[in-house]
């Protein structure tokens, strides 16, 4: 039991620290010191340099022997090559979509588009944050209609690493409207169980959104 818990605490902080890289908590370059972690944490400096470790094999950390662990962050071209491919699994996801989806997840993203056009109406630039959570809504109910486990995990580990760049496409006002409308064409394609087109018009609302980001610097 013991040996569980341990296990499910360095497991919290990775989860913490990870998200923390991802969301542009921590910058790039900036030193993550145990101490300083483990006390915001509330926890021991042990699970706080076995999550560095971690993070340091996902390349989102790199530890100098006897300096410290400092940020990586994602590039540039990082956030690019995960698009590409982002692209071709959602295409795929789409396409196993119009065989699986069920009334319910139907339903369920008609709801979404309905709830973005909303926030969008609401004003001119919506609030980034909320158009955030609904676009990544939209993809997650589309990745568990794909009901393929593997293929979800992929595209949701996916849709975390570039999560910051891609709340400054979604949360744009012109392109939340188009992300929107694209949404809805993706979603008559499946209902329609056109999977050709449902595989195209996913494909292409990613390469979309990858267009439209706003990349000044060599990290996100």
């Amino acid at each position: 039991m013991e040996e569980y818990e341990d296990r499910s605490l360095r497991g919290r902080v990775f989860v913490k620290l990870r998200e923390n890289i991802l969301s542009g908590v921590y910058k790039e370059n900036e030193e993550l010191r145990e101490l300083t972690i483990g006390e915001e944490l509330g926890v021991s400096r042990t699970p706080v340099r076995e999550a560095l470790r971690q993070l340091e094999l996902e390349g989102l950390v790199r530890i100098i022997p006897n300096k410290g662990a400092y940020v990586v962050g994602i590039s540039q071209k990082d956030v690019k090559d995960i698009y590409k491919i982002r692209s071709m699994l959602e295409g795929l996801c789409a396409r196993w979509a119009t065989e699986k989806i069920s009334e319910e997840q139907v339903t369920e993203l008609e709801e979404i588009i309905l709830l973005s056009k909303f926030h969008v109406g609401k004003q001119r630039e919506a609030p980034a944050e909320q158009v955030s959570v609904l676009d990544g809504r939209f993809h997650k109910v589309l990745y568990e209609a794909s009901d393929s486990r593997i293929l979800e995990h992929v595209l949701s580990d996916f849709h975390k690493y570039v999560k910051l760049a891609r709340k400054m496409s979604v949360g744009s006002g012109d392109r939340a409207e188009k992300s929107i409308e694209e949404h809805k064409e993706i979603l008559e394609a499946i209902k329609s169980h056109d999977a050709d087109k449902a595989e195209r018009l996913a494909n292409r609302h990613i390469m979309n959104v990858m267009a439209n980001l706003h990349m000044d610097s060599d990290n996100i």
